[in-house]
């Protein structure tokens, strides 16, 4: 969740997005309404990481872009990575693109990398964005998803996370030739054309790890969004392209200069946005602690932090600015958002912070469900908001959560640490279970090491290979 002062300080930046030199041939709208976008991508995907790997992946990128013809320079594209913790790239019209750290440190090598670019780079060049959106359409993807938590009116109107944007409402066929030129990108600039299917084939395997590891069985859960084709076809496909451009492609994959770049960045949670621990949250900047009942899958995003636990029990807690709102108009705020009137609150004191709850009875698609709102005055300048969802009668399931809500003692903020990708060499006497031991999780090491190293179970590692893990700091 992000910090709230940042998040008021960045909005003093979203009033004067900066615009980029746009791609040759592309309008002076799209150029526009690529420049507004951007600031607004920024924040809702935890901004702009900088230094060397931000440096690395904006040099490939602009690599990649050049071969995409038309006279375009390196410098008609702004690339961008992400601080984000959800596997995804994507672009907008006038030039922008995007890939966050958590796909980076999927990818095994630069040609990986570069795959990613080209493709993203093929629906700016191709003018995809353009053909199948307006600037109004792109606002409405920046608005979010509705019905996050239940489905319901009630909760829909009021959601706003944008985890999931990337594809502008691509058709199957754009995507299509998004693949088909990143390959022949891939080539021109000398990379092995292969690479394609490697990536699109590392984010099938993820994809297909994190739904199994939510609970939704082994099958891809959503096609790389609802757009994109099948992680599967998409291979096989990718893989007969690639073979018919191999007699006059290079292969190069400058792993190393890869594994370089990645080597301790961060995984998952950033820290200073709070990280899942277990069934527990922590913020150290805000010094927040919270904790869900066993069997609750906790995510963490820019805008919110939710939970989903068993019997479609939801949780959402989120910021609100206290400045110039006392705790009732931040709870009326926030009951509006969510599409209902206002409700009455109840003073209390949780854990020794002053609140209020209220709630409320109403209609989803799955049955009745009670929703309580918990509104927490945490700082002079920051409140906290916790909607709380269950089907009726089962409150007190979910109820454990707003109690959890404290203040973390400074042993506890400093005892924070944070995922990071480790690139190893193999030795000697390394195995694949002993490597996958040193995995920072406490459950699937194996299939959370394999799938990040594109590795299968019966693979031979030879001592000196590098491989990447992901340990704590």
């Amino acid at each position: 969740m992000k910090n709230m002062l940042r998040t008021l300080a960045l909005s003093v930046l979203l009033a004067g997005p900066a615009l980029a030199q746009a791609p040759p041939g592309l309008t002076e709208s799209e150029r526009k309404a690529g420049a507004e976008a951007h600031p607004q991508i920024l924040q809702q995907f935890g901004g702009a990481m900088s230094g060397p790997v931000a440096d690395y992946v904006r040099s490939v990128g602009q690599k990649i872009a050049v071969q995409s013809g038309g006279g375009a320079r390196a410098t008609d594209y702004n690339v961008t990575l992400l601080n984000s913790n959800v596997n995804n790239a994507f672009a907008i019209p006038g030039g922008y693109v995007y890939i966050t750290r958590q796909l980076l440190a999927l990818m095994n090598d630069e040609a990986e990398l570069a795959f990613v670019m080209g493709h993203e780079v093929a629906h700016v060049a191709a003018r995809h964005g353009q053909k199948r959106q307006n600037r109004a359409a792109l606002s409405n993807v920046l608005a979010g998803v509705a019905g996050v938590l239940t489905g319901s009116d009630l909760i829909g109107r009021g959601a706003g996370l944008v985890a999931g944007l990337t594809t502008l409402g691509y058709s199957r066929e754009q995507e299509r030739q998004a693949d088909s030129l990143g390959v022949r990108y891939l080539v021109s600039a000398g990379y092995d054309p292969n690479a394609g299917t490697d990536s699109l084939a590392a984010l099938g395997a993820q994809t297909a790890l994190e739904a199994r590891l939510k609970g939704q069985g082994g099958a891809e859960p959503s096609k790389w969004l609802s757009t994109h084709p099948p992680s599967g076809e998409r291979v096989a496909r990718m893989r007969t392209e690639a073979q018919a451009l191999a007699p006059r492609a290079g292969k190069t994959l400058n792993r190393d200069a890869f594994l370089n770049a990645i080597d301790g960045m961060i995984y998952d949670d950033d820290p200073a946005e709070g990280v899942v621990v277990g069934n527990g949250f922590r913020h150290g900047g805000l010094a927040l602690a919270l904790d869900a009942p066993q069997g609750f899958a906790i995510t963490n995003s820019p805008q919110a932090v939710t939970g989903t636990g068993p019997g479609n029990l939801k949780f959402d807690l989120r910021a609100a600015d206290a400045r110039t709102s006392d705790l009732n108009a931040i709870a009326s705020a926030r009951w509006q958002q969510l599409g209902v009137s206002a409700q009455p609150m109840r003073a209390t004191r949780i854990n020794g912070v002053e609140a209020l709850e209220g709630s409320i009875r109403a209609g989803s698609q799955g049955g009745p469900v009670e929703a309580t709102l918990t509104v927490y005055r945490w700082s002079p300048q920051l409140a906290l908001t916790l909607v709380s969802i269950a089907p009726q009668g089962q409150g007190g399931s979910v109820a454990p959560v707003a109690a959890s809500v404290r203040k973390m003692t400074p042993q506890e903020i400093a005892g924070i640490r944070s995922r990071r990708v480790t690139v190893v060499r193999v030795g000697p006497k390394d195995t694949l279970q002993g490597l996958a031991d040193r995995m920072a999780y406490s459950d699937d090491r194996m299939a959370r090491f394999l799938t990040l190293n594109q590795l299968d179970a019966n693979a031979q590692l030879k001592a000196g290979d590098r491989v990447k893990l992901v340990t704590l700091r």
